[in-house]
């Protein structure tokens, strides 16, 4: 042991060097003063660059290294090589590798080495560490030839895992980098083309191994990802914190994690919906419905419009006029505020036409009397004309997706009376935090359907362009004019020659248009920032979890994000307790891509003891008799408890100060009605309260409780659930599970009862 831990104060003296590098040259680079915009261009890029190495190297802080593997035939290198969160070199000539990135391929054998396929390996240790300091040592011998003994056999090979394991939570999720199983390693390892399905009972480190493989990912593709960044796609904000702080402790902090519902820049969506509206507003015929009602506002008049215009009297705008017009827009298969231009340059040259021939009309039926300029001159007019202008908009108005979708939900049409009392609401323009996370998909189809007409924008840009070009200009023109000379000899200069060597310039080196660029200011964000500002950005890959509670519509959201269809999903389909999820993989992926899609499927319960999984895998099979759930690798020996209760509050007090352990966490899972009731007898919560994790005691429903886990669970009135919420707030236990209830059990529990 003492080897080792002169090793680790080795490793840890090298990392504060390469952090306190990395801040030295951050603040260095922030205290550049450079003329001109490429300097601080420059500037600002060091600084990000520096900046971020520096938080990485912080991040790795913990466990910086957990294992080592020794070869049995090292051959000119190393012996052995010990494993860790990220690589570090030694600072001598030849860079040597001090820890090896349990990315790298070389750390493979540590994780699916065994004595039947040793992979070159003899032994393999795992360092277990507080701080900095080494506390002990598990070693596993692979080559059955080596009899050499260091005294910290582990005869099973699990002792790492099961500490884990049984170790109290902390409200906050921590990574598996030291104790990933051979199985998840190949999940984790896969390529990252096309869609991998990763499903998994609860327990079975299905978001672990989700988190790991956006870590590998990144090292094994960083050229690529890190300028296109990855996205992981939580159920609720609850589960992003939870699971906020793994990645940065794996060196990458480089990943956007938001909800569906944050997945439109611009909005917030913290409203809430009934489960029924949520189911309507996640069906796949919704995209149907809005382009339908898109299409119902490029409407055309009843009867002949009238337009007064000043000069010339009322205009006409005709039916057919206005028919012939949205035919031709409609034809350019634009989205709708892009075709709209169409529209009107039609109706204003229908118009122009219809004031061509009253003006311009020969008494004695001879041609037309205006000339081209006249005709041009009319259609300006026209085109300018704020009445014309009001006109159009009736007709085929500009629309944002905010203003479409408020409109759509207070009056909703295509849809059946019962479907649309459900969405309705009639409290007026909606403001950004009062949409929903199922709006949200909503949100971004009328966005597709609807298009941004950037024209203006883009000229207005185009404009500036122009104006830093011309100022560049003069600055070169004056640079010219102030041009100096070099003389052979002073004589010459007296006399007058002026043929000599001209000094070279600005003007002399560079255009005015790249003189301009050059005062064009940089966007520094990294890519997870531009990302989430952008509605139209590409993900180079997105992980799911929870994948199978997504409705139709949110699918709908999340395919336009990665058209390369590289996705990692992770869910359980008997867990689906939302009504708009898909639940099955093929109702989900068959639209995008057919059958082209692996699956793969994790079976073993690291988290759920066996007794408590018992328990949960009969509340399903109640309904469904041939479910099997993940196998449990261990077991308690604590069975869970029922009880029935008089006075519910006073119960679930009672059994959270009997059931809460010293050193963990414990949550309360009952149905939301109940809250406001639960939480004036539970110290600590607030009932409607964004869940704080860290905390002691927590108070949730099955739906918050989906992907955390907790060292004890009391689980309240499970009659009021739907049965697959009921299995996810059954099996969110390492240690303990309690059951209050006031009038029955489902059938599935009676036998506990």
């Amino acid at each position: 042991m003492q080897n080792e831990q002169q090793f680790i104060d080795r490793l840890y003296d090298r990392l504060g060097v390469l952090h306190a590098e990395a801040q030295s040259l951050a603040k260095a680079s922030l205290a550049q003063v450079g003329r001109g915009q490429q300097a601080r261009l420059e500037r600002d890029v060091s600084v990000a660059e520096h900046g971020r190495t520096a938080a990485e190297l912080a991040g790795v802080e913990s466990g910086l290294c957990f294992g080592r593997i020794d070869l049995a035939e090292p051959g000119a290198g190393p012996d052995h090589h010990h494993i860790g969160r990220i690589g570090i070199r030694d600072d001598d000539s030849e860079r040597t590798p001090l820890l090896i990135d349990w990315r790298a391929p070389v750390a493979r054998p540590f994780y699916l080495a065994t004595g039947h396929t040793p992979m070159g390996v003899r032994r393999r240790r795992h360092l277990t560490t507080e701080g900095r300091t080494v506390t002990a040592l598990h070693d596993e011998i692979l080559d059955i030839a080596d009899t050499t003994r260091t005294g910290h056999e582990d005869p099973n090979g699990d002792a790492v895992l099961l500490a884990a394991l049984n170790a109290a939570r902390t409200g906050r999720m921590g990574d598996i980098v030291g104790t990933i199983q051979a199985g998840q390693d190949r999940i984790i390892r896969a390529p990252h083309q096309g869609v991998l399905v990763v499903e998994g009972g609860p327990g079975t480190g299905k978001t672990a191994v989700a988190l790991h493989r956006a870590a590998y990912l990144l090292y094994a593709q960083r050229e690529v990802l890190a300028k296109r960044a990855v996205l992981i796609v939580g159920p609720n904000p609850a589960f992003l914190s939870y699971i906020g702080e793994v990645l940065p402790s794996l060196g990458e902090t480089g990943v956007l994690l938001a909800t569906v519902g944050e997945l439109y820049p611009g909005v917030t969506a913290t409203g809430t919906d009934s489960p029924e509206a949520a189911e309507v507003k996640g069906r796949a015929e919704m995209a149907e419905v809005l382009e339908r009602y898109v299409r119902a506002r490029q409407s055309v008049p009843e009867d002949a419009l009238e337009i007064d215009h000043d000069d010339y009297g009322s205009l006409f705008l005709e039916r057919a006029m206005a028919e012939d017009a949205r035919a031709r827009a409609r034809e350019t298969s634009l989205p709708h505020n892009l075709a709209r231009p169409y529209f009107a340059f039609h109706l204003i040259d229908a118009l122009t036409d219809q004031l061509v021939e009253r003006l311009g009309a020969d008494p004695y039926g001879g041609p037309n009397l205006l000339g081209p300029d006249d005709i041009a001159q009319l259609g300006k007019e026209i085109a300018t004309s704020p009445e014309v202008h009001a006109a159009i908009e009736s007709l085929w108005p500009t629309l944002t997706p905010e203003r479409l979708i408020t409109e759509f939900l207070a009056d909703p049409e295509g849809l059946d009376d019962r479907d649309a009392k459900a969405i309705r609401r009639t409290c007026g323009a909606l403001a950004p935090s009062d949409f929903t996370p199922a709006d949200v998909p909503l949100l971004d189809e009328a966005a597709e359907l609807l298009g941004f007409d950037d024209s203006a924008q883009r000229a207005a840009e185009e404009a500036e362009r122009q104006e830093r070009i011309a100022y560049a200009q003069g600055v070169l023109d004056l640079s010219y004019a102030s041009r100096t000379y070099e003389f052979e000899d002073k004589e010459d200069a007296l006399d007058g020659d002026t043929e000599a060597s001209e000094v070279l310039g600005v003007h002399d080196v560079i255009d005015a248009e790249r003189m301009a660029e050059r005062q064009e200011e940089a966007d520094h964000r990294s890519a997870a920032e531009r990302a989430a500002a952008d509605r139209t950005w590409a993900f180079g890959h997105i992980i799911v979890d929870e994948a199978q509670e997504l409705s139709a519509m949110a699918w709908r959201l999340l395919m336009r994000r990665v058209p390369t269809r590289s996705m990692t999903l992770v869910g359980d389909p008997a867990q689906t307790g939302d009504e708009a999820g898909c639940g099955s993989w093929e109702t989900i992926l068959e639209p995008y891509v057919q059958d082209r899609w692996e699956l793969v499927r994790l079976g073993v319960n690291y988290r759920t003891p066996a007794e408590i999984m018992d328990l949960a895998a009969g509340v399903l099979r109640a309904e469904a008799p041939a479910f099997e759930p993940p196998r449990s690798v261990r077991s308690t020996g604590v069975p869970p408890w029922t009880k029935q209760a008089g006075d519910l509050p006073d119960a679930v007090a009672d059994a959270v100060a009997r059931d809460l352990p010293d050193d963990g966490r414990l949550a309360v899972i009952a149905p939301r009605a109940l809250h406001e009731s639960l939480a004036t007898r539970i110290e600590g919560v607030r009932a409607g309260a964004e869940p704080d994790l860290t905390q002691r005691v927590v108070l949730l429903d099955a739906r918050q409780s989906k992907g955390l886990e907790f060292d004890a669970v009391v689980v309240v009135e499970p009659s009021a659930m739907r049965t697959s919420d009921l299995y996810v707030a059954l099996t969110r236990a390492t240690r303990t599970l309690g059951i209050l209830y006031t009038g029955g059990l489902p059938d599935g529990l009676r036998r506990h009862g």
